[in-house]
């Protein structure tokens, strides 16, 4: 089965924001990771300065939804603005399935990270599509 969910993208507040949604929908967090959390082998894509900013952070709201975030890793989180502060987040059960979707979606739009197996053990890739909308794609 194939699901579909938000990844909200935050100027440096991702943990202020998502303690606000825990309050609002209840339930506790899946995942929060932080920067610092990084194999040292991965931690040179990102700032020195980022280790206490939220990586990654998952919130069930409901059976079949997870509210996910992140802080920009951007100098001064320049490039995060209200339309482009959103990933819509793809986790197949087939790794077949996550390669074709990212094949498929990334057709005339750019490939951020190609579709690989990550530190955390999931196959994932980040495209942005050719009418501009962020998507990850994920086979765990």
């Amino acid at each position: 089965m194939t699901t579909l969910n938000p990844y909200l993208i935050f100027k440096g507040n991702c943990e202020e924001a998502f303690n606000f949604y825990r309050a609002a929908f209840g339930g506790e967090f899946r995942y929060i990771g932080r920067f610092k959390d990084v194999p040292q082998s991965e931690r040179k894509m990102f700032p020195a300065d980022a280790g206490e900013k939220i990586m990654h952070v998952s919130l069930p709201i409901s059976t079949e939804t997870i509210l996910m975030g992140c802080d920009s890793t951007e100098p001064n989180q320049q490039s995060v603005a209200s339309e482009n502060n959103f990933t819509l987040s793809v986790t197949t059960d087939r790794q077949e399935e996550a390669e074709r979707l990212f094949s498929a979606l990334s057709a005339g739009g750019t490939v951020r990270l190609a579709m690989n197996k990550t530190f955390w053990g999931a196959y994932f890739g980040v495209l942005t599509d050719k009418f501009g909308i962020n998507w990850s794609i994920s086979f765990e």
